[in-house]
């Protein structure tokens, strides 16, 4: 009876874990493009992601190209301009290894530590540590120049997440509309000794379709503000403008962008959300495009984080049904692109958009790829 339960607890361990192996696993082998080259020298401006595509259809899956795991998965960073990227068909997998043909960048570089080779030639990629900075020299998941504004000002406020910032209380010359060298006089900067801030006014709504609840408010970004002079009223001169700026309007503290340190991925679990808004499309319907930000009503505590990639699906819509009176028939969404999600918060995430057979509007539907 003993061993009879033993066996049975054995086989049901056995199949939970199979279970959830198979329920983490891609639906599919990932397939190599059969334009795949045998080698590649990685340049200045390539990304994880373009790097994939030139091996795979699947960018999202890279790390499988790598036999990453979670951690590595955490901290990606270990392709620098100058290395060989090496192809092993049979087992469909990269590595960095061989020397750079003539021509070809010299490898790794100034100051990157030496790698351990295997007797195969392949280089192991592990733990390695720099004196200098990497910020220039080691290939990011995405763009990051595109994505740079977006890594450290507020991209969404709570209801009453501006209430208390430091605000535009005077003008210099009693000015309505400031300009880039104006200068602008605060109240609530206090004894902040922080030299740089944004320039921010509360934007649309952003609210969830389904449950219609308004999930934060868009953060409009006005400008920039260097703080000449502390007290009450602060003195600051504004650096740059992007939009009218006047008294009203609010400061937050600027700070320093977080590289995103993310392979592209897809979430561990099922994810199926809404586009619910275009960045900088002010309210307006508008349309995304490559390279575009759009805003998710899934966030956080939905699951999602930094580097998953999430299918895009143009919303099907309803049409008649002719073959019943006043019947309908809603139509079913089709694929429309890939987004990467670079920024998340508790309940709204934002994702650039890697690229689409057709515009991204809001109200479309994004999903586990």
């Amino acid at each position: 009876m003993v061993q009879q339960l033993r066996k049975s607890i054995t086989a049901l361990a056995f199949f939970a874990i199979s279970a959830a192996t198979l329920a983490q696993a891609p639906s599919a082998p990932l397939t190599l493009r059969p334009d795949a080259p045998d080698r590649y020298v990685v340049v200045p401006g390539d990304t994880l992601w373009s790097i994939a595509q030139r091996y795979t259809d699947s960018p999202w899956r890279w790390p499988e190209l790598w036999g990453l795991n979670k951690d590595e998965i955490r901290n990606p960073h270990l392709i620098y301009p100058g290395y060989v990227i090496v192809l092993d068909r049979a087992r469909g997998r990269l590595s960095i290894g061989g020397e750079p043909t003539r021509g070809e960048p010299t490898g790794a570089p100034t100051g990157a530590p030496a790698q351990a080779r295997t007797p195969s030639g392949a280089v192991k990629l592990g733990p390695r540590a720099r004196v200098e900075s990497l910020a220039k020299e080691e290939i990011p998941s995405i763009p990051s120049s595109v994505i740079e504004p977006f890594l450290t000002r507020p991209l969404i406020i709570e209801p009453d997440g501006l209430d208390k910032a430091p605000t535009i209380v005077g003008t210099q010359a009693d000015r309505v509309i400031l300009a880039a060298g104006n200068s602008a006089y605060v109240r609530g900067i206090g004894g902040s000794q922080e030299e740089s801030w944004y320039v921010y006014r509360r934007g649309v709504p952003l609210v969830d379709p389904d449950s219609n609840q308004t999930l934060a408010y868009e953060a409009i970004y006005l400008g920039t503000a260097r703080l000449e002079h502390g007290g009450e009223p602060a003195t600051v001169v504004l650096t740059s403008v992007a939009q009218e700026v006047g008294a009203g309007d609010k400061l937050v503290a600027a700070g320093r962008p977080q590289p995103i340190s993310y392979a592209p991925r897809a979430p561990e679990s099922k994810v199926h959300g809404r586009v619910i808004g275009i960045y900088g499309s002010l309210g307006k319907v508008g349309e995304a495009g490559p390279q575009s930000i759009i805003s998710i009503n899934k966030g956080a505590r939905d699951g999602l984080e930094v580097g998953h990639v999430l299918a895009l699906y143009s919303l099907g819509g309803t049409v008649r049904d002719v073959s019943r009176p006043r019947g309908t028939i809603k139509l079913p969404d089709e694929r429309a692109g890939l987004a990467f999600v670079f920024r998340v918060f508790n309940r709204v995430s934002y994702a650039l958009v890697m690229n689409i057979t057709r515009p991204v509007s809001p109200l479309d539907v994004v999903q586990t790829p």
